[in-house]
Order: C-alpha cells, then structure tokens, then sequence
C-alpha cells in the first residue's frame, strides 16, 4: 500500500478510492502525484470551509494538478476506483 500523509481529515470511502488510484498510477509518477494531489485536495477542502477531505476534493486536485498529456489515463483510473468525476465537472 502506498503511504499518504495528511494534515486534515478524510472521509473515509473517498480516502480508500485515493489509495486505490495512487496504487495505480505509474510507478515513475506516484511519488509527484501524491505530493500534488494531497496538497491540492487539502486546500480544496480548506477553501470550501470543510472540516475533512471528500471525494470532490480529490476529483478537482487531480483535474486541476494532473499534465493534459495524463488527463486520459487519470480518466480511466478513475473510473476503475470509482470516482465520480463527470458530477464534479465545471
């Protein structure tokens, strides 16, 4: 299991999508994505004055922080783990 560090709480199913997505991200790439996305999902949370973490958090860090040339493996690992990421779209 890959190791993630957390200075907030996080809703428990979205945090177990997280682990299962970062499992699948290339092994050249987890170490970076998980830095960015962490930070990213935190101040999505922050921003939106939430006490945890939630799966909308997550789906924005990844859309916003993930390079367009991952954008369609992302996609697809998403929908492998069960992000709901089409209801989080702007």
């Amino acid at each position: 299991m890959v190791t993630i560090v957390t200075s907030m709480k996080w809703e428990p199913g979205a945090m177990a999508k997280y682990h299962k997505m970062i499992s699948l991200i290339p092994v050249f790439h987890r170490r970076l994505a998980k830095e960015v996305v962490n930070k990213k999902a935190e101040e999505n949370a922050q921003s939106r004055g939430a006490l945890q973490v939630e799966e909308e958090d997550i789906v924005a860090a990844f859309t916003s922080e993930v390079p367009k040339a991952f954008y369609s493996l992302m996609i697809r690992i998403m929908d492998e783990v069960g992000f709901n990421y089409e209801k989080y779209r702007s």
